[in-house]
């Protein structure tokens, strides 16, 4: 098959062209548990990896494979494993590589729901999870010691929308022989983590690939950059004989198929063991959405800069959070990383914390109020008594989430009907708490 380029044929040619026996042109959803062997021998071929055929839909599924395939290169990635959520996805990518005794160094800038897996769920597993601000990307060194195992990172945090230095984190962690493993769910297609250094990229499939709100999905693509064998004494789990696999020392039985150690792993051990599998459905319906991924983004983004740009001259607005709205070195992350526009989500603060946050929710009628990102739909939300509820004051805080900060994930409706929601929703919200429309409370 022809190796293209350009997301846009990507996204509807990349790992299928028609299905060989009834020249389907769409993909079909094989709704299977199991595949027929036509022999032994083939059998006992793909159960000692030697063919990657498939055996049963937990480890892999012809659907879910194209998924991969297509996510794979877009990201320009060696390959992909396809899990049943994007905190599927973000658990499985360290417990690959992390087990008791180990730690991983994280962002402060990460999702609600990421903080609470890192700092409450990891801990019983006994996976420590040291916490930085990547404003300085030498913090992510000076955390680092012999049991670290990865850094992790949001490339368009939700909801901070600062930029990471991908690029520095990325030179550290090659000096420090730790991979890179980077969050891109809010910037699919407007930036390739791994063009910047990164070594492996996971997605909640559920928000901008998928962007209809119809499934919940999430994948881990390999950047096939990182060397595990150079550093086999930092990672055991991949250069000593795995007893969960026949012994098998996964960097040299992988070798035949390509610098896939790291994701065959994954797909093998923890998705056979833990389950957590996409279906075949899911992946079908991933596939559609990421048929119209390349166009719907360049709405996402243009909506979104529209939307910050009238909140940013909005009188009942105190501050607006985008990444065209900050300054200096994040501005200039921002610039780099970010090729194809600044992403579809948008923070404001308005004039009278949080009452007037949640007044401007409940006003909201055209834009819905959703603990989602990434819908074709324009989205709502009121982090700090919704997403980030379960985080402490002083955790919220690092992440961006102040009592008045509302986030919107701007949709492809028109911008005029967006905004005039927007409108409505601010006027009613400042009324409510005193503010006259027309005063500067800035």
């Amino acid at each position: 098959m022809t190796t293209y380029t350009n997301p846009e044929t990507i996204a509807l040619h990349a790992g299928y062209r028609a299905d060989p026996t009834t020249g389907s042109v769409a993909v079909p959803i094989h709704q299977t548990t199991s595949f027929q062997f036509p022999d032994v021998e083939t059998a006992c071929a793909r159960f000692a990896l030697q063919d990657l055929g498939p055996i049963y839909s937990r480890i892999g599924n012809p659907t879910v494979d194209v998924l991969e395939q297509r996510v794979a290169a877009m990201e320009g990635g060696v390959a992909a494993v396809a899990v049943s959520s994007g905190q599927a996805a973000t658990a499985v990518s360290l417990q690959n590589i992390a087990q008791n005794g180990d730690n991983i160094v994280s962002s402060t800038d990460i999702y609600g729901g990421s903080w609470n897996l890192f700092s409450n769920t990891f801990r019983t597993m006994g996976i420590e999870v040291r916490f930085v601000d990547p404003s300085d990307p030498e913090n992510f060194r000076r955390a680092t010691d012999e049991r670290t195992r990865a850094y992790y990172a949001e490339t368009l945090p939700n909801p901070k929308l600062h930029v990471f230095p991908i690029t520095d984190v990325a030179a550290i962690a090659n000096e420090e022989g730790v991979p890179l493993i980077m969050d891109n769910t809010a910037a699919p297609v407007i930036c390739r983590p791994l063009d910047h250094g990164a070594h492996i990229v996971v997605y909640s499939t559920t928000k901008y690939i998928g962007g209809h709100g119809t499934s919940i999905g999430g994948i881990i693509v390999d950047g096939g950059t990182f060397d595990w064998e150079k550093n086999a004494e930092r990672f055991p789990m991949l250069n000593t004989p795995d007893p969960s696999y026949h012994g098998a020392v996964w960097t040299e039985a992988t070798k035949p198929m390509g610098p896939v150690a790291y994701i065959i792993k994954a797909r093998v051990t923890l998705l056979r063991d833990m389950g957590a599998s996409m279906s075949p459905f899911n992946a079908f319906q991933f596939i559609q959405g990421m048929e119209t991924l390349p166009l719907r983004m360049r709405e996402h983004t243009k909506n979104a800069q529209s939307v910050a740009d009238f909140l940013d001259d909005h009188p009942m607005v105190e501050t607006v959070i985008h990444p065209s709205k900050t300054e200096g070195a994040v501005k200039m992350r921002a610039d780099t990383h970010m090729t194809g526009g600044y992403g579809g989500m948008v923070g404001f603060e308005i004039s009278g914390g949080r009452d007037a946050g949640l007044r401007f929710i409940d006003a909201l009628q055209l834009v819905y109020h959703v603990a989602n990102i990434g819908d074709a739909r324009t989205l709502a939300i009121h982090p700090a008594t919704s997403t980030h509820q379960q985080l402490t004051a002083e955790e919220q805080q690092a992440a961006g989430v102040t009592p008045g900060y509302v986030r919107l994930s701007v949709g492809i409706e028109h911008i005029d009907d967006i905004l005039a929601d927007i409108s409505q929703a601010l006027e009613k919200s400042t009324m409510s708490v005193g503010i006259p429309v027309g005063t500067n409370a800035a």
